[in-house]
């Protein structure tokens, strides 16, 4: 039952197509109507703007396209402006343009507008940029003003039509630049030394800064550390033996016992 109503469906299926080589054209557009040849839109199915071959002058989509509803307007690609997508937008120039064709190809970094390829060809600089005696777009370097745009803490790398702003080296009280060899002073614990700022070692310090009795000193980055010897322990703000130092203390303390003679 199930075979037979398969092969009358796969029958009917090739009659139909036949009858009506392209199946959608006859259903979609003609018998149901919601939908429009490609290039076309709305209720009369209208040529989009720049013609149904190339809706929007092939540089944009046109809306409605293929469909009953819609105005036909043109929603540019980013490279294209205008009505037809036929006008270049900011920061791109054509190098085609006719009627129907049109093809725009992105300015240099620097340009907001431009004619051209190069930095010379702009007609306006982006932000970060300034027209110089030479009438080309040059980076400005935010990092040469007098007054750093940075704070204390960092310092400031120019890039191209901008900056950013690092983080100086943790030995560093104000920076020009990257490491401890650009420090304008040294943060406490550290010293310059052969021009950069160096971990000073406080454990060797004529006057010992590790004051308690049976206690070592662990020079750290920029500090130092005071703890207890190895087999005494923390204990109400001293350092007190721990049990197995007290034992290894007897073991090396206590004489041995007296041997037996033989007799």
């Amino acid at each position: 039952m199930v075979e037979e109503h398969e092969e009358h469906i796969e029958k009917w299926w090739f009659k139909l197509k036949k009858k009506y080589p392209d199946l959608f054209k006859w259903f979609c557009i003609e018998t149901i109507e919601v939908c429009c040849p490609t290039g076309t839109y709305g209720p009369d199915c209208l040529a989009c703007r720049g013609g149904s071959e190339r809706p929007c002058h092939g540089n944009g989509q046109c809306d409605g396209d293929g469909t009953r509803s819609g105005d036909g307007t043109c929603s540019c690609n980013k490279e294209y402006a205008g009505d037809f997508c036929l006008d270049c937008s900011d920061g791109y120039y054509n190098t085609l343009k006719n009627e129907t064709h049109s093809v725009c190809t992105a300015c240099h970094a620097a340009c907001k507008t431009c004619t051209g390829s190069t930095n010379k060809d702009c007609e306006a600089c982006k932000e970060g940029w300034t027209m110089n005696e030479e009438a080309a777009c040059v980076d400005v370097d935010e990092c040469a003003a007098e007054a750093s745009p940075c704070k204390d803490d960092q310092y400031c790398l120019n890039t191209d039509g901008s900056f950013s702003c690092k983080a100086c080296d943790v030995s560093c009280v104000g920076c020009t630049g990257e490491g401890p060899g650009k420090c304008k002073d040294c943060m406490s614990g550290y010293i310059m030394e052969d021009e950069k700022c160096t971990d000073m070692n406080e454990c060797n310090l004529a006057e010992s800064v590790c004051i308690r009795e049976n206690e070592d000193c662990i020079n750290t980055s920029g500090s130092y550390k005071c703890i207890c010897s190895e087999g005494f322990e923390e204990k109400d703000g001293t350092c007190v033996q721990t049990k197995a130092g007290e034992e290894e203390v007897r073991a090396v303390t206590t004489p041995p016992s007296p041997g037996h003679e033989d007799l």
